[in-house]
């Protein structure tokens, strides 16, 4: 198991590559270059200045982040083949510097979606990401960006880049009447001009979960569910076309029983990383992202971290989605001092188990 973090560059995270490093048992970064457009080529020399940077501190990169997939390709229109092949030059590019896993996803408009990013924890004054469904009440899709927008501390959040946005009520209607079906026929055109590319470079495509795991604002949504997932993984059979289990997404859920999920996916060897986090459901499409210990939230991080030591053992992990504790104030979900709580509690369990199975 290689544990990681997500670091978004110099010029735009307030956590720096000394503090990561400090961070017991961290031996890399998920990297990404948050200022890239959708479809745009990552260049050759921006995607040496980020590695290299990371290598001077003393970490790995070997996973990559936010590739984001244009919505052209996911709508199936005529200038998707573009935008394919300018997917296709990244992943060279990528691979010329290390990179063995990008990270992205396949979900219309919305990366992820939260009805409140510094809901109050009353019983120890941290504050978190929320989402409540009937929060959302009269609120359209504009409206949700605005409030994002405004909550956002001043920092950029994956999925809600401004320029992506901007286009927001046009790329909404152009979804209207899209079936599931229709996207996963989408998807698999995607996935068909890029895999071959990933076999060349031994690169592999970690398909992000929806989040949270269900549709919203009447959009099609194909990827919250292990039977989703399975759907995935036979459209392009390849062993580079992998999830990225994130188990804050699928556990959204209550229904989605996680270490099941990972089991089965680590045992195809189909999982390319984990993002780990913990939630705590509050009622139907109600919950809001807590501590990674397994007891302030719902999901047993115990099971979940014996599930990938059983099933896949030599994955890239990175804690996910921190509370803002100790009065940081930072990028919402990505603060330094709970995720660093969150890795040094996984890096616990997995001690734990790797010394009982000997």
């Amino acid at each position: 198991m290689k544990m990681t973090f997500r670091w978004y560059g110099s010029k735009s995270d307030a956590v720096t590559l000394k503090q990561i490093k400090q961070i017991p048992g961290m031996s890399g970064v998920m990297g990404l270059l948050d200022y890239k457009a959708a479809g745009e080529v990552w260049e050759e020399d921006e995607i040496r200045a980020y590695v290299e940077e990371v290598h001077a501190a003393g970490l790995a990169c070997e996973v990559i982040e936010s590739v984001n997939v244009h919505e052209d390709i996911k709508m199936g229109l005529p200038s998707r083949d573009q935008y394919i092949e300018n997917y296709r030059i990244t992943i060279r590019n990528l691979a010329k510097f290390g990179v063995k896993v990008i990270v992205y996803n396949f979900m219309p408009v919305f990366d992820w979606l939260r009805t409140d990013l510094a809901r109050l924890i009353p019983e120890d004054g941290s504050n978190s990401l929320y989402f409540d469904e009937q929060e959302l009440g009269s609120m359209g899709p504009m409206d949700i960006v605005r409030k994002t927008a405004a909550d956002s501390n001043g920092f950029t959040l994956p999925g809600w880049e401004p320029e992506r946005l901007a286009e927001l009520e046009t790329t909404l209607k152009q979804y209207e009447g899209m079936t599931a079906d229709q996207l996963r026929e989408n998807y698999q055109y995607f996935l068909d001009g890029v895999i071959p590319t990933c076999e060349e470079c031994d690169v592999k495509m970690a398909c992000h979960p929806d989040d949270p795991a269900w549709p919203i604002f009447g959009l099609p949504r194909i990827a919250h569910s292990q039977s989703d997932f399975d759907k995935i993984v036979t459209l392009h059979d390849s062993p580079c076309n992998t999830v990225c289990l994130c188990t804050g997404s699928l556990g959204s859920n209550p229904e989605n029983d996680i270490p099941a999920t990972i089991r089965h996916f680590g045992e195809m060897n189909r999982i390319g990383c984990l993002h780990v986090r913990n939630v705590k459901h509050l009622g139907y499409r109600k919950f809001r992202e807590a501590s990674h210990l397994s007891s302030e939230g719902d999901l047993d991080m115990y099971a979940i971290m014996k599930a990938v030591f059983d099933a896949c053992p030599d994955t890239y992990i990175r804690p996910d989605h921190g509370r803002m504790i100790w009065d940081e104030v930072g990028r919402p979900g990505y603060g330094l001092y709970d995720r660093a709580l969150g890795a040094t509690y996984l890096n616990g369990l997995w001690e734990a188990i790797e010394k009982s199975a000997r």
